[in-house]
């Protein structure tokens, strides 16, 4: 008999819209995972040292929050559980600091850990606390710290993962989360081949399902109820084209991206730069080439032996003196997401010793984001990058510039009087 969940996530791998496209293999995902890692490393610094605060709003923790919820759709609304609701007194974690401390304790611990054992242990002691509000909603900040062992946490997933196995799991209790773990990581093994260690994968395609993008296959194992659902799969596509509108809007956010990229790339070796592009988009297509394209094939040794290098890797353009080999400007493009990646990205190449870009860190942004790029980083949760003298580059300016400054301009100066010190 023909195994309906395996016809069914072959058809989810190749849906152009599942967040297997959309998200599992976007580009920026991966980017995501050493910056959302470090914000909650931060969380637990200010937690430890007393300076958190008794408020949700402006703290690091909605920074790193905001940040996962901006992600694709598997994510959206992840911040809801952390909101402070004061009529409900929930999540309690900011009006009382003993259960601020044990929050803190908890993310230190499974951030240390690297077993499932220990992962375990950190979830059932902040479990048997009972902290009103405080749920597996958690679970996806513990995802980007063990992609491998904890799997994201949802209403969709949740949905999708009782109409593929028949369970009853029920929302906001860890052990229930526990159990639905388990399901997952039995069924990610019985088609390991189709998904990956990654419980992303997984959860992706049990969010789809719960989300209503495709329909579990029939309890009812008589052949025509097989019959009928494989007819239904095959119509699914008509489905999927009325769900297009903003999977479309993603690809062109993608297709915009990479073209800023190739503008700063083309006016970096124009001015005599070499010049390297984000490890993880050297082999995105633009004008009939790789953007990488001309480009450095990998980081001099001072760079690539450098602490954070991993992360410096993953700045989307980084212009190099000719010479010295040292990088000169550094430029991450956000076009529509969290500047908290990016600004993660600078301080590990600021922080990292005799790497700081002498010709300046720059924000390039639509121009209508300006005020929203500047008030992120007058937020707390950006404090050390106060002294790194971060510059605006609106698309506009360059778009008008470029060609100019590439003609007629040397050195950094060009550049640096089309941005705005922010």
């Amino acid at each position: 008999m023909t195994d309906l969940l395996r016809v069914l996530i072959e058809r989810w791998r190749e849906d152009s819209g599942s967040t297997y496209r959309t998200w599992f293999l976007w580009d920026e995902r991966l980017k995501n995972f050493r910056s959302i890692r470090r914000g909650i490393a931060q969380v637990v610094e200010e937690i430890e040292a007393g300076t958190f605060g008794n408020v949700y709003k402006g703290s690091s923790l909605e920074t790193i929050v905001g940040s996962i919820a901006e992600q694709r759709q598997i994510f959206k609304g992840a911040d809801h559980a952390f909101l402070w609701k004061p009529k409900l007194r929930i999540p309690d974690i900011y009006e009382d600091p003993d259960n601020q401390r044990a929050f803190g304790r908890m993310l230190h611990h499974c951030s240390c850990c690297s077993t499932e054992r220990e992962l375990m242990d950190g979830i059932e002691t902040i479990d048997r606390l009972k902290i009103k509000g405080l749920g597996p909603a958690v679970a996806n900040l513990l995802y980007f710290l063990h992609p491998t062992l904890m799997p994201p946490f949802n209403t969709a997933i949740v949905n999708g993962f009782n109409a593929v196995t028949g369970s009853k799991v029920k929302l906001g209790r860890w052990d229930q989360y526990l159990a639905m773990r388990g399901g997952m990581l039995e069924l990610n093994r019985s088609y390991r081949d189709l998904l990956s260690n990654d419980l992303g994968a997984i959860a992706g395609f049990l969010f789809d399902i719960g989300a209503g993008r495709f329909t579990a296959p029939p309890a009812n194992k008589g052949e025509a109820a097989r019959d009928v659902w494989l007819s239904e799969l095959s119509r699914a596509r008509e489905t999927a084209m009325r769900l297009e509108g903003s999977i479309a809007a993603a690809r062109e956010n993608d297709l915009t991206h990479t073209e800023i990229q190739a503008w700063l790339r083309d006016l970096g070796l124009a001015l005599g730069y070499r010049v390297w592009i984000a490890a993880n988009d050297r082999g995105r297509s633009y004008n009939g080439a790789t953007l990488a394209e001309g480009c450095l094939d990998r980081l001099p040794p001072s760079i690539d032996d450098a602490a954070g290098a991993e992360s410096i890797r993953l700045i989307d353009v980084l212009w190099l003196d000719a010479v010295s080999g040292r990088v000169t400007a550094a430029f991450e493009v956000e076009h529509t997401t969290s500047i908290y990646s990016g600004i993660v990205r600078m301080l590990d190449l600021a922080l990292s010793s005799d790497l700081h870009a002498t010709g300046g860190l720059f924000l390039v942004a639509p121009d209508g984001r300006e005020e929203e790029v500047r008030s992120q980083l007058h937020r707390p949760a950006f404090s050390r990058v106060a002294d790194l003298q971060v510059r605006f580059l609106p698309y506009g300016e360059l778009e008008r510039n470029k060609d100019a400054i590439a003609r007629f301009g040397t050195g950094m100066r060009g550049i640096q009087t089309i941005s705005r010190l922010l």
